[in-house]
């Protein structure tokens, strides 16, 4: 039986969309963090960080 010729997959992504737009979800509420830091309010620009660097950077990248 003759093999027929396929066209060549896509590459895949190494990010989905869900990864990426949870990577920018992260980054945008880490320098949300860092703009609360320097406007002085501490115990805000903590909470932001902490779950910018803590819990949406590593579901992004678990997901």
């Amino acid at each position: 039986m003759p093999e027929t010729a396929t066209a060549p997959d896509r590459p895949s992504s190494l990010f989905a969309r869900r990864n990426l737009l949870l990577l920018l979800i992260g980054a945008v509420t880490i320098a949300a963090g860092y703009g609360f830091l320097v406007a002085g309010s501490a115990s805000l620009a903590a909470v932001l960080l902490v779950l910018g660097y803590v819990v949406i950077f590593p579901l992004a990248l678990l997901a």
